[in-house]
């Protein structure tokens, strides 16, 4: 008998086990975050035609806190992303860095006991830009003194998680944002500004933990 309400005590431990994403919890997810920039431009001098700029991985970070089942507010951390820009005739001519925050409100679908929780979410997102230097190839052009305007835009994604266990998970997301800066530098000593647009597409993979 002993035996017997051992079983039964542990069958329903076991039944009461949810993989629930429940109201109060936090998640914590780390892993890769690909930027790949859909860049467009004003001509740059009136004869370069427009900047183009290099995809770059870094390591991504968010943190939910699910403030009901189904819904989540989320924040977009990262390490700095480094971004070669170039123009058409002249390959690369600059590094930039910049890192993108980004607040997120989101809709988590199906059951909340599900392991399988597939969500949109709908946000804003602030992109500040730092260390912007012309490599040897742009300075020998004839430019200096780069910047560029920080940024404040919409954002969207759609991403689902899959609950291994109580605690541990796998995730992907992918997000928009609508970036615009402009591109200040001087050439041959006059300050030029060329509106420019990024509107990067973000590929994200990752572990998440939650508490």
């Amino acid at each position: 008998m002993k035996r017997v309400a051992v079983a039964v005590a542990i069958l329903s431990a076991f039944s009461g086990m949810t993989y629930a994403h429940d109201a109060g919890e936090f998640f914590i997810r780390a892993g890769s975050a690909t930027v790949r920039p859909t860049e467009g431009s004003d001509n740059v001098l009136g004869s370069l035609g427009g900047f183009n700029v290099n995809n770059n991985t870094q390591l991504g970070l968010t943190m939910t806190w699910m403030a009901t089942e189904n819904v989540g507010i989320e924040l977009l951390a990262a390490t700095p992303f480094r971004h070669k820009v170039g123009t058409g005739p002249t390959g690369d001519i600059a590094t930039v860095h910049h890192l993108p925050p980004t607040l997120m409100a989101q809709w988590y679908f199906n059951d909340a006991s599900s392991k399988f929780r597939p969500y949109i979410g709908a946000g804003i997102n602030y992109t500040t830009f730092f260390d912007e230097k012309f490599n040897d190839t742009g300075k020998a052009a004839g430019l200096s003194d780069l910047s560029l305007k920080d940024s404040w835009g919409a954002a969207g994604q759609v991403g689902v998680d899959y609950l291994i266990n109580r605690n541990w998970l796998i995730n992907a997301s992918v997000w928009y944002m609508d970036i615009d800066t402009d591109v200040r530098f001087k050439a041959g000593g006059v300050q030029q500004s060329v509106s420019t647009r990024l509107d990067p597409w973000v590929f994200m993979f990752s572990a998440g933990y939650r508490f």
